[in-house]
């Protein structure tokens, strides 16, 4: 079959045209904003991408076509799609019924560390001998790639609470059809789709519903609205639950972690009893409970505690979380996907863990929907917490910000009440200003810690080569 796909580029789209293209169909793509490390994934496979959204591309012939959930009514190419009477589908919905179905499917979810968990727990099955496929939002180094396709029955997914396509206001998890499920946290984000933290909940409930007798749903309870949601479902669930984190009332619990230059050392609890020792490369706690919940998932589907610690020494993480881009005159920048509040406070922490005696500047990009608006304003007053200095840019393309909200972030101020704290804070229009600025000034040790959801001018290579 001849699957076009409008906004291939987006994270999951880029992955599921890999992934068609492995099962032998032919793919082709549209897209207007193209940038690593899904474009180069693309090239590399020999993907035609059409640039922009025109009504002309309809005439390429094609059996379905899969709107992406960032593609909107009013995007010419799709309004062609819909006055053609062509066949679409979602991207969930197809990965749904070309990959996972008649499948044992993990599927990882949460607000925060869903990339980085499901990229462990594909690595983990891999070491473990189940020869999994795997979706994931980011590109999986140690598979060099961001999906895979075997003939095996297990597939491990990352499940976005995002809503599905302009058709379709579920979120993608309620389409991957969970054996196992995990639950790592819950919080208030996506404030361009949802209306309050209840309404997240209440999907969430939704796909805690969903985990079968025969399955597992793992919930990660140092989460409070987890804890909720939990609480809430009490009597209703026809499945076994796992609660893990650093609490002392879970069932599985992480205890005695070690912070070290080269990772981090824990034990594992089961029921108050010890289950296991392992030392993993990660640094930070939010990451101790993300290998503790696959941990629980793998030990479900019968991999010995041996060969997850073998997958936990090889696992070389994923890009851009936390991801070294490179070392010019002893200055260490890094790349990281972080953009909600919490996400910025734990990477830095982390950081801040590694890098105990180094100055730590955070560099952070206002682009994702929710981290535009003003609604996380307070939070991010105190989520650079960890850093020295902070360098705010400006709102990414705020004219498209205001669909989702009245009131954009105000930068300026939240730059006055970081600096009120006493840290150096300054806000730059773009990448090119910031890079301006803080080149003159670094000196030998400094780590720069680059957050954003997306390309941000190409920060990271401008920087290096500028250093250089």
């Amino acid at each position: 079959m001849h699957y076009h796909l409008i906004g291939i580029c987006g994270t999951a789209m880029a992955s599921l045209a890999g992934m068609l293209q492995a099962r032998g169909h032919r793919v082709t793509g549209s897209d207007q904003n193209v940038y690593p490390p899904m474009s180069t994934q693309l090239e590399s496979l020999g993907i035609e991408i059409m640039s922009g959204y025109k009504a002309e591309n309809t005439d390429l012939a094609r059996d379905v076509t899969v709107v992406g959930n960032t593609i909107m009514r009013g995007n010419p190419e799709l309004e062609e799609v819909l006055n053609r009477k062509l066949l679409y589908r979602s991207q969930a919905e197809t990965v749904r019924d070309e990959f996972i179905r008649g499948r044992r499917s993990l599927v990882v979810a949460g607000t925060h560390g869903k990339t980085t968990t499901t990229s462990i727990a594909a690595w983990i099955c891999e070491v473990g001998g189940l020869d999994p496929s795997f979706l994931v939002g980011g590109v999986v180094q140690n598979f060099g790639q961001s999906f895979r396709v075997t003939d095996g029955d297990y597939f491990v997914i990352e499940g976005d609470e995002y809503d599905t396509a302009f058709f379709d206001k579920k979120p993608k998890f309620m389409s991957y059809l969970p054996e196992i499920a995990i639950v790592n946290n819950i919080e208030f984000d996506h404030a361009d789709i949802y209306k309050d933290l209840e309404a997240i909940k209440w999907q969430f409930s939704r796909l805690m519903n969903l985990v079968p007798g025969n399955g597992r749903l793992i919930c990660g309870i140092d989460s409070p609205v987890v804890r909720d949601v939990l609480a809430s479902m009490e009597g209703k669930l026809h499945t076994t639950v796992e609660t893990f984190g650093l609490s002392d009332d879970a069932k599985w619990q992480a205890r005695y972690l070690e912070f070290a230059g080269s990772g981090t050392k824990f034990k594992v609890f089961r029921e108050g009893q010890l289950w296991a020792e392992f030392s993993t490369q990660m640094i930070g706690e939010f990451n101790v409970r993300n290998c503790l919940a696959v941990v629980i998932a793998a030990d479900a589907w019968g991999i010995s505690r041996e060969k997850i610690q073998e997958a936990f020494d090889k696992f070389k993480s994923v890009k851009r979380r936390m991801e070294i881009r490179g070392v010019e005159r002893g200055v260490t920048v890094i790349d990281d996907f972080a953009h909600h509040p919490t996400a910025v406070d734990e990477t830095l922490k982390a950081l801040r863990q590694r890098y105990a005696e180094n100055r730590l500047i955070a560099v952070f990009e206002p682009r994702s929907r929710s981290s535009r608006l003003s609604i996380f304003e307070e939070k991010y007053r105190e989520a650079f917490v960890h850093a020295d200095q902070v360098i705010i840019a400006g709102v990414f393309n705020p004219e498209d910000a205001k669909k989702y909200g009245d009131t954009l972030l105000d930068v300026e101020k939240l730059v006055a009440d970081i600096a009120a704290t006493g840290k150096i804070a300054s806000t730059f229009a773009d990448a090119d200003a910031i890079v301006a600025h803080l080149a003159p000034e670094m000196r030998d040790g400094d780590v720069v810690a680059v957050m954003s959801n997306g390309g941000f001018g190409g920060i990271h290579d401008k920087l290096l080569a500028t250093l250089k």
